[in-house]
């Protein structure tokens, strides 16, 4: 059997139990492919699995191979597989929240949580794609509905999934008011934002109101950011919290203030990734990646991203 490179999570910790190793290379079972990964996305669900949050009472006890954005090329195809062909471009979240083990050189899959990355970009870029963009997708659409002439506030809005959530909810019509640091208001602005708050200096409770959607990338564990967006909620207003999902509490609150409150967690979409993919080909949709670190720096990618602050992704680059 032959092996590969990988980043194995030795123990539950900080950055440091971020490990290279060699590992038996995965084989497809009927209806998967294996995937040559060239570029894993980072996210804070990484880092919070790997410090025993996360999605650590999924995948157990270490070791495991973190990781779930994924974008490379089909090595092999299983039996049964009709949609992929060996060769083809693509991307994907596969397996979400089950390990998907993108922190190495190959992935094995269900072809149909695989779709043909967006042609008009690399794969670092491609990479920093499925799970941000299928969380502002599937809350969005899905879970909200937003649609014309709605107002739709996007707290962390420079953030990975922010900054997605931001143009997607401009190409469905809406109102778009976005929190962030003073230094990403100009960039902001310039991806379709209509209204930035500086949430460093002002409440943004005070700044905006008759919102009908809240996307709450925040949580109450900082300032109690779910909790205040209830405020500035319409009657019959919607707060998607995506982090931290929706206390008893947070919910008496939103029945309180003839507001509703939902929790949220992405699950593996290939065809809201095709379109996702049409959006950015067609120059819709822009994907920021902050910096790119090879697959041993794993850790040091960690690092970065627990001190906050990022503007768009991070990502490992597998293949040079």
């Amino acid at each position: 059997m032959s092996s590969m490179r990988a980043i194995s999570l030795t123990g539950f910790g900080g950055p440091e139990k971020l490990e290279p190793v060699q590992v038996p290379r995965p084989e497809p079972l009927p209806t998967e492919v294996l995937v040559r990964v060239h570029a894993a996305g980072v996210n804070p669900v990484d880092w919070k699995t790997r410090s025993g949050g996360g999605m650590s009472g999924v995948l157990g006890e270490p070791p495991f191979v973190l990781g779930w954005d994924v974008s490379g090329v089909v090595e092999e195809a299983g039996f049964g597989v009709t949609t992929l062909a060996p060769g083809d471009e693509v991307y994907g979240m596969p397996w979400f929240p089950r390990a998907a083990g993108a922190y190495a050189e190959y992935v094995t899959a269900p072809s149909r949580q695989f779709t043909r990355k967006p042609s008009s970009v690399d794969h670092v870029t491609a990479a920093a794609v499925p799970l941000a963009a299928l969380t502002a997708w599937q809350s969005l659409v899905d879970t909200a509905g937003v649609g014309a002439g709605q107002r739709v506030l996007i707290h962390a809005a420079a953030g990975g999934v922010g900054h997605i959530a931001v143009q997607l909810a401009r190409h469905l019509g809406a109102y778009v008011v976005g929190t962030a640091g003073a230094a990403n208001h100009k960039w902001l602005r310039g991806l379709g934002v209509d209204e930035v708050i500086d949430y460093t200096s002002t409440r943004f409770e005070a700044a905006t109101g008759d919102i009908d959607v809240v996307i709450d990338l925040v949580g109450d564990e900082h300032d109690d950011t779910s909790t205040r967006s209830l405020r500035v909620l319409r009657p019959g207003g919607l707060l998607v919290a995506v982090p931290s999902g929706v206390s008893p509490e947070l919910l008496k609150r939103a029945a309180e203030h003839g507001v509703r409150a939902t929790p949220f967690l992405v699950e593996p979409d290939a065809p809201a990734l095709a379109r996702i993919a049409d959006l950015i080909d067609q120059g819709t949709l822009t994907v920021e990646v902050e910096d790119v670190l090879p697959l041993d720096q794993a850790a040091e990618a960690h690092r970065r991203g627990e001190r906050g602050h990022t503007r768009g992704k991070r990502v490992l680059s597998v293949v040079s």
